[in-house]
């Protein structure tokens, strides 16, 4: 009884001051679209509305936070169509970047849009008009408008690959009430680590169970070949690395080893892919300084016999970066980001470096470190020391590599558990079973 008033109480603060800042987020929405971190044709999906009529038939709405989620429910969404060729599919996401990324990558006839923010009208808006008959929220995505809105027009909500970091746990366990309420409504939470599960259970959820990672699922990261083949030509016999999905504060230190490095290895090229390409701009200046020649690809640049380092700022092209650089620095990791995950670069034979703050693939990180698919460094000094001896250890590098890609297979079965956790659900949608 304590929890229901507690849980109330903290519902209702919720939407109160979601309807008293209504107007300030609007006026958020419409800055961020100015610096390109939100779609300007497009934001009247984060209200609710959208242009795209509802297909008939049983629709499944996957929803995930921003690339990493999306890219991880790709395999399940390609066996839902192959499997139940009765489905609709929605996936909604809210970033720019995740968009983009699901233009080129989703199957045909999937429909993405961008979530709604959680404000009431937004969510009725966006309920009203997709209806959907089952809800797979993938990894973090506690909503309190969005969930409570759902269970009530009575949509079956399902909790995929769940997570939650330390900070979120922490957070969350001061609001136990009102986690139990919302954790509640999912009629099944699989979570993506055993240390997820035992979280999750603290936090109120019924029965979590965890069968696999999802993210294991995923197929190695594509490249179009004429590009990777121009790349190779242009890079020719210079040594090169990469730093992948890097944040601000990240891009500096890598510039640092860069130069550290560069008397040493004679034609050195680093790689940046920033997690953010939009940055691009904001890189370039901030490395000025540095004295480097940089390149950006956005621009239209391409590794020429001066370019020292490279900035990969364009969307969808990671896994050339992992195809042409064998040593390979996961970025978000030197910064307390919580780090991006390593099973990208570990399915394209990387040698991979990463920084101390990975809490977010905690599970992942320490997992590979036993197998010896992954070092961990503690600052840009341990960096530039970590890739010089990968840089000149052919040995070491391969080892490495190899244990990555054996790691990264290690639960390629995820897929079919969670497909059969699903099935009840699916077949009563499909009226098969």
């Amino acid at each position: 009884m304590l929890s229901d008033i507690g849980a109330g109480c903290a519902l209702g603060l919720y939407r109160l001051a979601g309807r008293i800042s209504q107007p300030a987020i609007r006026a958020h929405l419409r800055r961020r679209a100015r610096r390109g971190r939100e779609d300007p044709a497009r934001l009247a999906e984060r209200f609710g509305r959208s242009d795209r009529a509802r297909p008939p038939g049983p629709l499944v709405w996957l929803h995930g936070a921003s690339v990493g989620e999306a890219l991880s429910s790709l395999p399940l969404i390609e066996r839902l169509l192959a499997d139940r060729p009765g489905l609709n599919l929605l996936l909604t996401t809210g970033t720019v970047t995740s968009a983009a990324l699901m233009a080129e990558r989703l199957p045909s006839g999937v429909i993405h849009q961008y979530a709604p923010l959680d404000l009431g009208p937004a969510v009725e808006a966006f309920l009203e008009h997709w209806r959907p008959n089952l809800g797979l929220i993938i990894e973090s995505e506690l909503w309190p408008n969005l969930l409570t809105a759902a269970h009530r027009r009575g949509i079956e909500l399902m909790l995929l690959n769940g997570r939650m970091s330390n900070k979120s746990y922490r957070s969350w366990r001061r609001l136990r009430p009102l986690s139990q309420r919302l954790l509640g409504l999912f009629s099944q939470v699989l979570a993506q680590s055993p240390q997820d599960q035992e979280r999750l259970r603290a936090l109120g959820a019924r029965d979590p169970l965890y069968l696999g990672n999802l993210k294991f699922a995923a197929p190695a990261l594509s490249a179009d070949p004429a590009e990777l083949a121009a790349l190779r030509d242009a890079l020719g016999t210079r040594p090169c690395w990469l730093a992948a999905s890097t944040h601000p504060g990240e891009e500096q230190i890598i510039a640092r080893v860069h130069a550290r490095l560069a008397g040493k290895h004679p034609g050195l090229v680093t790689l940046i892919a920033p997690r953010h390409p939009d940055r691009g701009p904001e890189i370039e200046s901030a490395l000025a300084a540095e004295g480097q020649e940089i390149a950006l690809r956005s621009r239209g640049r391409t590794i020429g016999p001066e370019t020292a380092i490279y900035l990969a700022d364009t969307i969808g092209e990671l896994g050339l970066w992992y195809r042409l650089a064998e040593v390979v620095f996961v970025g978000r990791s030197l910064v307390s980001k919580g780090g991006q995950n390593p099973l990208e670069p570990a399915r394209l034979n990387s040698a991979i470096l990463i920084g101390p703050n990975s809490a977010n693939f905690t599970h992942i990180v320490e997992a590979m470190k036993r197998a010896g698919a992954i070092a961990e460094v503690g600052d840009g000094d341990a960096l530039a020391d970590a890739v010089e001896r990968l840089l000149r250890d052919g040995d070491t590098r391969a080892a490495m590599s190899q244990a990555a890609k054996h790691y990264a297979e290690a639960e390629a079965e995820v897929l079919e558990a969670v497909l059969g956790a699903l099935a009840p659900s699916l077949d009563r949608l499909t009226g098969s079973g």
